[in-house]
C-alpha cells in the first residue's frame, strides 16, 4: 500500500506533464490499432473471398514488404528528434528546413527502393519454397504493391514532421480514412463488386496501393496546403548541414531495424524445427505480444516528441521527469497487461484457435509472456527517450547486442539443447531484457544523453 500512495503522488504532483503524454499517446496507439485491425480484416477477407493460396501468396509478398517498411522508415527518426528539438526552441524557420529536408530523403528512398524491389522482385520471391500458382500470386501482388511504395515513404516523412511538432491526432485521423477506403477497396476489387472487374489476389493489391496513394494525398493537403505555422513548401534539393544530421540520426536507426528483422527470421527458423502444433501456438502468442506493447509503442513516441522539445527548451529537468513518467506509466500497464496473461491464458489462447492440443501449448507458454512484459515495456519506451534526444547509436548498439549476444544464442540452447520447447524463447528473451534494460538505466540517469548534439553548428 505505501508503495501505490508514493505512486499516487508521484503522479498527482506531474499531472501536467502526464495529461501531456496521454494527450500525445493515445492518437499513436490508435493509430496502431487501426494498422493492427486492417491486417486482421485483409487475412479474412483475402482468406474468405479468395482462398487459402492467395492467403500465402500474399504472407510471402508481404513479408519482403514489411520488412522494408521496418527498415527504411526508422530513416524518420532523425526527423523526429531535430523537429521536435526546434519546436521546444521556437525555431519554426529551423524546423521546416528539417522537414523538407527529410521529404526530400524519403522520396529519393522510396524511388530507389521501388525500382531495385521491381527489378529484383522476382530474385526476392524465390527465396520461399512454394508452388508456381503461389509463386505467381506473390508476384502480382508483389509488383503492384511497390506502385504504392513512394506515396507510403512520403506518408512517412509527413507523419514524422506531424508528430515530431507535437501532433498525433492527425496521423491517426488519416491512417483511420485510408485504412477505410483499402477495407472498401478489398471488397469491390477482389470480388468485382458493380462496374468494377473480379482482380482478386491482384485487387487487394491494388485497394492497398490506392489506399496508400489516398493517406498522401490527404498529407500534402494538411502540410502543403492548409495554412498553418509548420506549412511545408516543397524544395528538391539537399542543404548538407540539414541533411547530414538527418542522416546521422537515422542511419542507427535502420541498421537497428535490419538487423532485428534477420533476428526474428533466425527465430522462426529456431521454432521451425519444433511440431506443426507448436509453430501454430508461436505464430499465435507473437499476436498477442504483439498487440500487448501498442501502449508502450504509443508511450514511446509521445516520449521521443516530448523529450526532443524540453532539450530544446534547454530543460534537462523536464526531459528527465518525462522519461520517468513514461516508464512509470508503461510498468503499471506492463503488470496489468501481464497479470491478464497469467490469470487467463487459456482463455486468450482459445480467441485465436479452437484446436484444443494448441490451446494447450500455448497456455502453458502464457506465465512467461506475462512475466516479460515489464522488460519488453521498459525497453520499448527508454528507447523512446533516447531516440527523442537523438540518442539512437545508443538504442541501436543496446538492441542488436540484445538481440545476437544474448537472445538468439540462449533461444537456440533453450529450444534445441535443452529442449524447453517454446518456453524456450521466452526465457532466452527474458534473460536478455534484464541486462541490457539494466544498461538503458545506466545512461538515463548518467544523463550524457541530455549533451547530445543533434545538428551541424551551422543548421
Amino acid at each position: 500500500m505505501p508503495f501505490m500512495e508514493k505512486l499516487g503522488t508521484f503522479l498527482t504532483r506531474r499531472k501536467p506533464l502526464l495529461s501531456l503524454i496521454i494527450s500525445l499517446s493515445l492518437p499513436a496507439i490508435g493509430e496502431m490499432a487501426l494498422n493492427t485491425m486492417l491486417g486482421v480484416s485483409d487475412t479474412i477477407m483475402i482468406s474468405r473471398f479468395i482462398g487459402k493460396e492467395a492467403l500465402a501468396a500474399v504472407g510471402f509478398a508481404n513479408q519482403i514488404v514489411f520488412t522494408f517498411i521496418f527498415v527504411f522508415s526508422s530513416f524518420n527518426t532523425g526527423a523526429v528528434a531535430l523537429i521536435s528539438r526546434s519546436l521546444g526552441e521556437q525555431n519554426f524557420v529551423k524546423l521546416k528546413r528539417y522537414a523538407e529536408q527529410n521529404v526530400n530523403l524519403n522520396l529519393v528512398i522510396g524511388i530507389v527502393v521501388m525500382l531495385l524491389s521491381l527489378l529484383f522482385s522476382g530474385s526476392l520471391l524465390s527465396i520461399f519454397e512454394t508452388t508456381e500458382e503461389i509463386y505467381r500470386d506473390s508476384l502480382l501482388y508483389f509488383r503492384i504493391i511497390l506502385a504504392g511504395f513512394i506515396p507510403l515513404f512520403l506518408s512517412f516523412s509527413f507523419a514524422a514532421t506531424l508528430r515530431g511538432s507535437g501532433n498525433t491526432m492527425t496521423p491517426m485521423i488519416i491512417t483511420g480514412i485510408a485504412n477505410i477506403t483499402n477495407i472498401i477497396g478489398n471488397y469491390v476489387l477482389i470480388l468485382g463488386v458493380g462496374p468494377f472487374p473480379r482482380l482478386g489476389v491482384a485487387g487487394a493489391a491494388w485497394a492497398t496501393s490506392g489506399s496508400r496513394l489516398l493517406g498522401m494525398l490527404l498529407y500534402i493537403y494538411v502540410i502543403y496546403v492548409r495554412k498553418s505555422r509548420f506549412q511545408l513548401k516543397f524544395r528538391f534539393f539537399f542543404e548538407k548541414t540539414i541533411i547530414r544530421p538527418l542522416w546521422k540520426i537515422s542511419l542507427p536507426g535502420a541498421v537497428e531495424q535490419a538487423l532485428m528483422q534477420l533476428s526474428f527470421l533466425t527465430m522462426a527458423v529456431i521454432v521451425s524445427r519444433l511440431d506443426t502444433v507448436s509453430e501454430a501456438a508461436f505464430r499465435i502468442l507473437i499476436q498477442i505480444e504483439s498487440l500487448s506493447f501498442m501502449p508502450a509503442i504509443g508511450l514511446s513516441i509521445a516520449t521521443a516528441t516530448l523529450v526532443g522539445k524540453a532539450l530544446g527548451e534547454k530543460d534537462t529537468q523536464k526531459a528527465m521527469e518525462t522519461g520517468y513518467l513514461s516508464v512509470t506509466m508503461g510498468v503499471v500497464w506492463a503488470l496489468f497487461i501481464g497479470g491478464i496473461f497469467i490469470s487467463f491464458p487459456r482463455f486468450i489462447i482459445g480467441l485465436f484457435s479452437t484446436e484444443s492440443v494448441i490451446i494447450m501449448t500455448g497456455a502453458a507458454v502464457m506465465l512467461f509472456l506475462g512475466l516479460n512484459q515489464i522488460g519488453l515495456t521498459f525497453n520499448i519506451i527508454m528507447g523512446g527517450v533516447l531516440r527523442g534526444a537523438g540518442d539512437t547509436r545508443t538504442v541501436m548498439v543496446n538492441t542488436i547486442l540484445r538481440l545476437w549476444l544474448i537472445f538468439i544464442p540462449l533461444a537456440y540452447v533453450f529450444v534445441i539443447n535443452m529442449n524447453t520447447g517454446l518456453a524456450g524463447v521466452w526465457y532466452a528473451e527474458m534473460a536478455s531484457f534484464a541486462v541490457f534494460a539494466t544498461l538503458l538505466l545506466l545512461r538515463f540517469f548518467g544523463r550524457k544523453w541530455t549533451m547530445i548534439q543533434v545538428e551541424e553548428e551551422h543548421a
